[in-house]
Parts: C-alpha cells; sequence; structure tokens
C-alpha cells in the first residue's frame, strides 16, 4: 500500500493494547495515519505502545477506559479531536469473552459480554458520528467475528454480540452513505491472540483442521484487512462483511 494513502488521517482504535487492536494501531500509523486508542487494564501494553507508535511515524495518544461507558467515549472523542485537530475513522475492536454452556450461563455474564462487545461499539460510534456528520465524511471499521455469522458452541452471549455487530454495521452504512460517511465490519476467524493462546492443544488441532489454510490468522492480517477499508482502495464499499479467517466460512 502507499503510505501516502493514509498520510496525517486521523482515527481511533478501541482496546488496542493487545491483539488485533495492537496490531491494526500500529499498521495504520506505518501507513502514515495519526491514532489514539483506548486500552481498560494494561497500562505497561499501552506504554509499548505508544513508544512502537513513535518509532514507527507518529506519536499516539493513549486513554484509560471502558467503552460501556458513554460519556468516557464522549469524551475520549473530543479529546482526540483536540489533541490531532480533528477526527477521520474509528475502529471499533474492544470486546471480551465470557464462554460458558448457555444452561450455565449466568444473566450478568451474558450483559458483561453485550455491554461491551455491542454497546460498547454504540457508544463510540455514537460519540463520532456528529463529527462525521458535520464534516461529511469519516470511516467506521467494526471488527466482528465469524462466530456472529456460524455461531460458537458455548458462546451464546459473545456470538450474539458479533452477530448484533453485523445488523449495526448494515443499518448505520445505509443511513450515512449519503453523508460520504462508509460503515463495514471485518469477520476474524480463528486468529494468534491472548484469547486464543489459552485453548488446549488437542481443541486447538481440531480448530486448525476445519480451516482451508491449514493455520491459525495473524494479528497482521486482520490489520492489513482495516488498513485496505478504511483506505481510498474500498472507495465502493459500505455496509459489508469482510472475513478473514482462512476459509473457515465460505457462504455468506
Amino acid at each position: 500500500m502507499d503510505r501516502l494513502e493514509l498520510k496525517d488521517r486521523i482515527g481511533i482504535v478501541t482496546g488496542a493494547s493487545r491483539g488485533i487492536g495492537r496490531a491494526t494501531a500500529l499498521r495504520l500509523v506505518r501507513d502514515g495515519a495519526k491514532v489514539a486508542f483506548t486500552y481498560l487494564q494494561n497500562e505497561g501494553m499501552a506504554r509499548s505502545l505508544l513508544e512502537e507508535m513513535k518509532e514507527a511515524g507518529h506519536e499516539g495518544l493513549s486513554f484509560k477506559g471502558d467503552v460501556r461507558d458513554y460519556e468516557i467515549c464522549r469524551g475520549f472523542v473530543e479529546q482526540v479531536k483536540v489533541f490531532f485537530g480533528g477526527l477521520d475513522f474509528l475502529v471499533n475492536n474492544a470486546g471480551i469473552t465470557r464462554d460458558k454452556a448457555f444452561m450455565m450461563m449466568e444473566p450478568s455474564e451474558w450483559k458483561e459480554v453485550l455491554e461491551t462487545n455491542l454497546t460498547g461499539y454504540f457508544n463510540m460510534a455514537r460519540s463520532a458520528i456528529v463529527t462525521f456528520l458535520k464534516q461529511k465524511s469519516g470511516n467506521i471499521v467494526n471488527i466482528s467475528s465469524v462466530s456472529g455469522i456460524g455461531g460458537t458452541s458455548r458462546q451464546a452471549n459473545y456470538a450474539a454480540s458479533k452477530a448484533g455487530i453485523i445488523g449495526l454495521t448494515k443499518a448505520l452504512a445505509k443511513e450515512t452513505a449519503g453523508y460520504g460517511i462508509r460503515v463495514n465490519c471485518i469477520a476474524p476467524g480463528y486468529i494468534e491472540t491472548d484469547m486464543t493462546a489459552s485453548l488446549k492443544d488437542d481443541l486447538k488441532a481440531k480448530f486448525t483442521a476445519a480451516i482451508p489454510l491449514g493455520r491459525f490468522g495473524r494479528p497482521e492480517e486482520v490489520a492489513a484487512a482495516a488498513s485496505f477499508l478504511l483506505s481510498g482502495r474500498s472507495a465502493y464499499m459500505t455496509g459489508q462483511v469482510i472475513k478473514v479467517d482462512g476459509g473457515l466460512h465460505t457462504s455468506w
């Protein structure tokens, strides 16, 4: 990709201290963007990301806060606009899992996942959308999951939240396209992150066997898709769900 394509574009990546979010923030900075990010707990990882971002080309901005809190999200968006002088894109990535058999799942475990993974996306998008509407431009990339497409056993809460993200993406894309705003979604499959690192070897082998490309993906491969969707090369794409899953789900 031409580094100049995202040169000085300003954006936010949520949940970026680790995994897909971290890889995405770094990729976008290397592609020329100015990036702010949120994290919830790991200050050490957040500080190291800021250092890597600076080495990659731009000083970043970090914000510790919970995306479940709408007022915190609004405050972060305003802080980014003051710090960088504007806002061009948002990558909604922050998410959690609380996997459990449905009959054993507590209401609190359902609520926590839905509030973080779905309501958190609403909070950030709602906080950014006014700016995008006023300037008649903007770009939102939502990170969903193939679990939201095909479902995953013992992940009813997670799958429901990720399916909701797909619905949010499609509805918001139609609502805002006339204002020059694009909204797309990435649905990763099994990616090498902390979330999958805890899988037992036999289970990991079972999942790998089901993937046509024969391996788990890398966070950098999801980040590449995000970079594409934020670039002019995808200018005629909105409301789309891009699967980065090694061929795991070849139908819709």
